[in-house]
């Protein structure tokens, strides 16, 4: 009885050490001039506004994305791989600056604050997801340049999937067609 007490106790060390090891958060890594969109393969250096990074537990580098928006279609699409092991996006209440982001602004994505359908456009040109720290800097960013103020998991769909390259903001689409009447007239 002790040795099957005993065996049950080593098979659950070693389950823990196997948790903890795949529980391991890489930190956040600054782009450099060889890191290329995922999407775009552009050089993410060359493009202005907040950029994610998404590790895989399959990878050993982060895959790069020139827009936060582009990472949040990354985590949406049915044929991308689900092993995330972490989402850094830039945090834009630690930057002064949208179009270069001070090194260290990062934030793990599921603990930021976005701001949606501003007037604000990402690195691709079209409208952005822009991550705060804190719920306080995304109401103070959304004041001047409007938009609305979610969590990851409340950023619509259409917003991430819209129509991009139009530069339409599906958000205020949605808003518009909710106020006309249903005939058309």
């Amino acid at each position: 009885m002790k040795l099957c007490a005993l065996l049950l106790l080593m098979l659950l060390a070693f389950a823990s050490c196997d948790d903890t090891e795949q529980a391991v958060v890489p930190p956040a890594r600054e782009p450099g001039r060889a890191d290329v969109g995922h999407y775009c393969g552009m050089n993410l250096v060359d493009h202005p506004g907040p950029k994610a990074q998404i590790f895989l537990t399959s990878r050993t580098e982060p895959l790069w994305f020139t827009q936060v928006r582009d990472a949040v279609v990354f985590t949406r699409l049915p044929e991308e791989p689900r092993d995330i092991k972490a989402i850094w996006v830039n945090d834009m209440g630690r930057t002064d600056n949208w179009e270069t982001p001070q090194p260290g602004a990062w934030i793990e994505a599921r603990s930021a604050w976005y701001v949606i359908g501003s007037d604000s456009r990402g690195g691709m040109g079209a409208a952005e997801t822009v991550p705060f720290g804190t719920l306080a800097a995304a109401q103070a960013f959304a004041g001047p340049h409007g938009g609305t103020v979610v969590r990851l998991a409340e950023i619509p769909d259409d917003y991430v999937l819209g129509e991009m390259s139009s530069g339409r903001d599906p958000v205020s689409d949605q808003q518009h067609l909710h106020a006309m009447p249903e005939n058309g007239s």
